[in-house]
């Protein structure tokens, strides 16, 4: 799954116009123009789509958190130069104020069952020995979940190349 991918899921999950992107990446300290998110939001085998670096989308991902969740006392997090799937469902996790009992139902509700160990392994430190790396297929099925919840339709899922 691409960083494009997830961005075009987002903005569909979300319900989110091309303004309101732009200023979610202005909350972040980046400034980006419609021509550069129509780009990114393209099929890949479009003349004019551009790949979203992982320092784009943790830019876009720290300005949701900030948009959904209000700016926090202290410097502004700089966003990371490589983004993994579990960074980037954590970011997901706090932008959207979820809690374990939320994520899982969200999952359920595109048949996907995961206990509430496996989830937290996916949320701790890299270094913790029980830690878990998220793959595609889990990011994949939060993502569908969240959409049936937010959107309840899984229409444009075959819009969406996995």
């Amino acid at each position: 799954m691409t960083q494009n991918d997830i961005l075009r899921r987002l903005r569909y999950i979300l319900d989110l116009s091309d303004s309101k992107m732009i200023s979610i990446f202005r909350l972040a300290g980046h400034a980006v123009s419609r021509e550069e998110i129509s780009n990114w939001l393209k099929k890949d085998d479009d003349a004019s789509y551009q790949a979203l670096s992982d320092l784009q989308l943790a830019t876009f991902l720290n300005g949701l958190i900030i948009d959904r969740r209000g700016e926090r006392d202290g410097p502004r997090p700089e966003p990371e130069k490589h983004l993994s799937n579990n960074m980037i469902f954590m970011k997901l996790k706090i932008a959207l104020n979820l809690k374990a009992e939320d994520i899982l139902s969200i999952m359920a509700l595109n048949h996907f069952t995961i206990s509430k160990h496996e989830l937290s392994a996916f949320f701790r430190k890299p270094t913790h020995k029980h830690y878990r790396k998220c793959k595609d297929q889990v990011l994949r099925n939060f993502l569908k979940g969240l959409q049936l919840k937010l959107r309840g339709d899984t229409s444009m899922t075959e819009q969406f190349q996995w």
